[in-house]
């Protein structure tokens, strides 16, 4: 296994794609960001990289102040959605029927349905080529009480939180360690267990377009190891096998038995032994049924032959058609 080497980019996945409002409580706009991130815990310290020619930019810049609210799966539409429209023309909170609330130590709005909101105040801007980096300080956190336990912990797992990492969104896996995991003896037991534990990565579905969706055949082509229905070969097989008169026919449910004995009319395994039908034990004096000895079967008695006449050649009661043969 070796390693490729590309030209320098943006490759440190997975990142947050957070929802960044701004703006006033009056006229509140939301962009989507994943250049952001934790610069410093004391004090506390974030950052956010926006274009200049973005609308959000402009907003920032002149109150200077914004708030970071986290993703979270149900609002995954709303944060694509940020990340494509303009706020010039399009009021987002709007039509992704976001909530916005007032904060505590800025005057722009928060989002309601977002588990954590956090509230940034600008120190710098600083040009990095493309983007302009709004470094800025942490001066509240908005937790959603719902994820809290009776101790006051937060669960934010249980928030259902989003990553994305090249251009795709995902979902968090599961818990594979805590911090300090590695050196504590209880955790190096349960990574134990852990080692023939496989993880499966699936692709991402990607929706076609409508083009794509209404063009394809109808009828694929058939696998390469499905047979196909010969015929000739099924006439060709039923042709040679042999069938005993006196053998007992076999039903659907002995054909399908493929191991163990097979067992004809009556659970008897032999064909010989097979059990009759008793009319007379059944209903008693009443026959609904012909007489199985001189019938052959069940069903309409035959009617005995007086003479054998038919086998004489006399066919006087049924005349038979001379047939038409060519003439010469």
């Amino acid at each position: 296994m070796a390693k490729i080497t590309w030209k320098p980019g943006t490759m440190e996945y997975p990142l947050p794609p957070v929802m960044v409002s701004c703006g006033t409580m009056e006229k509140p706009n939301i962009m989507t960001a994943a250049w952001t991130g934790i610069v410093s815990s004391e004090p506390a310290m974030t950052y956010v990289s926006i274009r200049p020619s973005r609308y959000s930019h402009q907003l920032i810049k002149e109150s200077g102040e914004f708030v970071i609210n986290l993703t979270t799966l149900p609002l995954v539409t709303a944060a694509d959605f940020c990340g494509v429209k303009s706020g010039r023309e399009t009021d987002k909170f709007k039509e992704m029927e976001l909530t916005p609330g007032a904060c505590s130590q800025v005057s722009c709005p928060q989002i309601m349905e977002s588990p954590v909101s956090i509230e940034c105040k600008v120190v710098s801007v600083t040009n990095y080529g493309s983007h302009d980096m709004f470094l800025a300080e942490i001066v509240a956190v908005n937790v959603d009480d719902k994820y809290l336990d009776q101790d006051g912990k937060l669960w934010l797992e249980k928030a259902g939180l989003i990553a994305y990492s090249h251009n795709y969104y995902y979902t968090l896996g599961r818990n594979v360690g805590f911090f300090g995991f590695s050196v504590c003896r209880s955790a190096l037991k349960a990574k134990e267990k852990m080692k023939n534990v496989v993880v499966e990565v699936k692709e991402p579905k990607i929706a076609k377009p409508a083009a794509e969706k209404f063009n394809h055949k109808k009828w694929g082509e058939k696998p390469a190891g499905e047979r196909k229905f010969d015929g000739k070969r099924k006439f060709a097989k039923s042709r040679e096998m042999k069938f005993d008169s006196d053998a007992p026919r076999r039903s659907r449910g002995d054909s399908e038995r493929r191991s163990g004995e097979r067992k004809s009319f009556g659970g008897r395994s032999n064909g010989n032994d097979r059990k009759r039908f008793d009319d007379k034990k059944e209903f008693g004096n009443k026959r609904r049924f012909g007489d199985a000895d001189k019938s052959g079967g069940f069903g309409r008695p035959r009617k005995p032959r007086e003479d054998n006449a038919r086998r004489e050649g006399n066919f006087n009661s049924r005349p038979r058609r001379p047939m038409n043969k060519p003439q010469r």
